[in-house]
């Protein structure tokens, strides 16, 4: 009786439209339709759901069914088809745009607090509508594959349905922004972020993930994913091949390139020689970039450059002849690789500097 109770507000007029539809056998009339359809939206709209409301009808009908008499009796189950149908079509009508304001909404909120927009206050609100307590802190990671994902694609949907696995209990916002896989967890949870870039790789094909340092208040969110975005992109300018890259571990490059024209500077002054190589600059630049990221070992850079040791030897004699400056010299070899660490970073010889 509670449940008839429920429902009976959103079958007012029903059983008057199957009577009248019965009485000559005729169809619904697009009034009758959309009426129908206005209470279903507004069934969904106060929670119901559609079982419920389908088993009311199928209740309310037969009470009908005990008023008919002769032909009119025959009419009622094509009659309640239709009215069902409507109604059906109403309440999905209903769910379908409030899934769509949902999104909308977690999509403006997302937009908003990767860029910093919106008031504090009003930010912290709502992020606890979606799992997160903005008075702490927090790391992002973002995750680059090959081709842009969004939300409603399945390697988004897959590593969600692993978080949730995984971590049910812990507070984790999955999203994408410009292409890019983000997760965005507690900053003391770093066993999330390290799973959730262990599952992003696997699931981009060898994509690459970058994982920003954990930061404090409503602005960490923001800080911590520009860190991640901007250790993507260093790892592109570097050509860098680790898959998981950690903001912590590459502070020492944006300390090289805060004055841009000093880092010009000693690359033009240090590197420049080079070009009046044969060949131009770049073959020793790969030279010193293959014999310092293998801390300085002529074997394995050789076995890396595919060339002979005695060729990397004389590779870099000729660059102590063009520079001034040994490699092998411990001194001398911090001011080359950082000034190789700068023409990375500025793309030099390829681009002027």
């Amino acid at each position: 009786m509670a449940e008839r109770d429920t429902t009976d507000e959103y079958l007012e007029g029903y059983a008057r439209i199957l009577a009248g539809a019965c009485a000559t056998g005729r169809r619904l009339t697009r009034d009758e339709l959309e009426a129908l359809r206005a209470q279903g939206e507004r069934a969904a709209e106060a929670g119901l759901g559609l079982r419920l409301l389908v088993r009311a009808h199928l209740s309310a009908a037969q009470d009908v069914r005990a008023q008919l008499r002769g032909a009119a009796a025959d009419h009622l189950l094509v009659a309640v088809e239709q009215a069902v149908d409507a109604f059906a079509e109403g309440h999905e009508r209903a769910q379908r745009l409030a899934i769509r304001q949902q999104e909308a909404a977690r999509r403006e909120f997302i937009d908003d607090l990767l860029h910093g927009r919106s008031d504090p206050g009003r930010l912290a609100e709502r992020a606890e509508r979606f799992g997160l307590l903005l008075s702490h802190a927090h790391a992002v990671a973002v995750a680059q594959g090959p081709e842009p994902y969004d939300d409603g694609y399945s390697v988004t949907r897959g590593i969600g349905a692993s978080l949730a696995a995984r971590f049910s209990d812990r507070r984790i916002l999955l999203t994408t922004k410009n292409g890019r896989l983000i997760c965005i967890a507690a900053g003391d949870e770093a066993d999330v972020l390290g799973f959730f870039a262990k599952q992003a790789y696997a699931a981009t094909h060898g994509g690459r993930v970058a994982i920003g340092r954990p930061h404090p208040g409503v602005g960490g969110v923001v800080h911590s994913y520009e860190e991640a975005l901007n250790a993507l992109d260093l790892a592109e300018r570097m050509h860098l091949e680790d898959p998981v890259l950690h903001a912590a571990d590459l502070l020492v490059y944006p300390v090289l390139t805060r004055d841009r024209q000093a880092m010009a500077d000693l690359v033009g002054t240090v590197l420049g020689p080079l070009q009046q190589a044969r060949g131009g600059a770049r073959p020793l630049l790969d030279t010193l970039t293959a014999y310092f990221d293998t801390g300085c070992v002529a074997a394995e850079a050789a076995r890396r450059l595919a060339l002979s040791v005695r060729a990397v030897t004389y590779r870099l004699e000729r660059i102590h002849q063009l520079t001034g400056v040994d490699p092998g010299d411990p001194v001398d070899r911090y001011t080359l690789q950082t000034a190789v660490i700068g023409a990375r970073l500025l793309n030099w010889p390829d681009h002027t500097l």
